[in-house]
């Protein structure tokens, strides 16, 4: 099988020849091309090119679209910070909708309109020419509080949800709709799998989480999934007090950061939902050793059972050894579920 066939066949509940592997690449695939990050992330040539660098030379079965969280901010208008080998930053202290009057007039970006969204739907049409029959292609949006975030400014959002929740409330509406028409572009353009980041959601408790964010995130993977796009939901931090609502989403991938057990995960959620992680990415990727990495992995599987996707809890770290990564691959192709 290759990459593609087998997270298909995964995501499916249908047999593989072995566990399939699907780590975050961002700074680490730059690096690995060479090029300063700030050009991966805005040339969607330069990050193609990475991609299927790192895909072929640890034997990746995807390749990704994901770069950093400010495209979708940045079309909205909101104030970017370039660097030359760091990934572009959002300004919250001049945050895009600071002053909350200014939802009623933001309209909804083109994600065609030729700013930092079109640039991700080029890639994802990239992609499908170069690699579309032989690995699984992955867009990537942002999720309904992590992109609410971004545009109010994470401490501002935190207060809303108590002061003003009915703004929380307009905010989210205006973020699903706008993702939506993101996720669709993407689809259109040959992604296979949507990758949906709500980091933010980690911070929220469970409370606020159910009441304002779980909603906002089924509705997107629903309209996604009806898209014919599979979804990979990842939410970094520590989300063990939201495992259960994550668990009835629906989603057909969950990344768990490596603060979660995966035994915890896979007593919330389904017998047959695929998870994926989530080795500690600096102290056991980054930092251990090969043996490590594969002990590390070892214990994820064996807590996660046999739906199991071979990653870190989160992106792999830019230094990261490559031996560390030919082990994850070896450990992925040694083991068949």
């Amino acid at each position: 099988m290759n990459g593609r066939e087998r997270l298909i066949a995964m995501l499916r509940a249908q047999p593989v020849d072995c566990l399939p592997q699907m780590p975050i690449t961002m700074m680490f695939a730059a690096d690995q091309l060479g090029v300063p990050y700030g050009r991966y992330a805005t040339d969607y040539r330069l990050l193609v090119e990475g991609q299927i660098l790192v895909a072929e030379r640890f034997d990746i079965d995807h390749v990704s679209c994901i770069s950093d969280p400010a495209r979708e901010a940045a079309d909205c208008g909101a104030a970017i910070q370039y660097f030359e080998n760091q990934p572009p930053a959002i300004d919250e202290t001049n945050a895009r909708l600071a002053d909350k009057t200014e939802l009623a007039r933001l309209k909804i970006p083109d994600p065609l309109g030729g700013g930092r969204m079109h640039d991700r739907v080029k890639a994802a049409a990239l992609f499908k020419q170069k690699v579309g029959r032989d690995k699984l292609i992955e867009g990537w949006i942002e999720g309904p509080c992590a992109e609410g975030a971004d545009l109010r400014g994470i401490n501002r959002l935190m207060l809303d949800f108590y002061d003003d929740p009915q703004f929380v409330h307009d905010l989210f509406e205006f973020v699903l709709e706008m993702e939506l028409r993101f996720a669709k572009a993407q689809v259109e353009a040959g992604v296979d799998i949507m990758g949906i980041g709500d980091a933010a959601a980690s911070l929220v408790g469970p409370q606020n989480y159910q009441q304002f964010v779980w909603p906002y995130e089924k509705r997107l993977i629903d309209g996604v999934k009806a898209m014919g796009a599979m979804v990979r939901l990842h939410i970094c931090g520590n989300t063990r007090k939201i495992l259960d609502g994550i668990g009835r989403l629906g989603c057909d991938l969950v990344d768990l950061d490596w603060m979660v057990p995966l035994s915890e995960a896979r007593a919330q959620t389904s017998p047959t939902q695929v998870l994926c992680g989530n080795i500690d990415p600096v102290k056991v990727l980054r930092n251990g050793t090969p043996e490590q990495v594969q002990q590390g992995l070892a214990d994820c599987y064996k807590q996660a059972g046999p739906y199991y996707v071979v990653g870190a809890g989160c992106e792999v770290p830019r230094d990261t050894p490559a031996a560390n990564l030919h082990a994850m691959r070896e450990f992925a192709r040694a083991n068949k579920p």
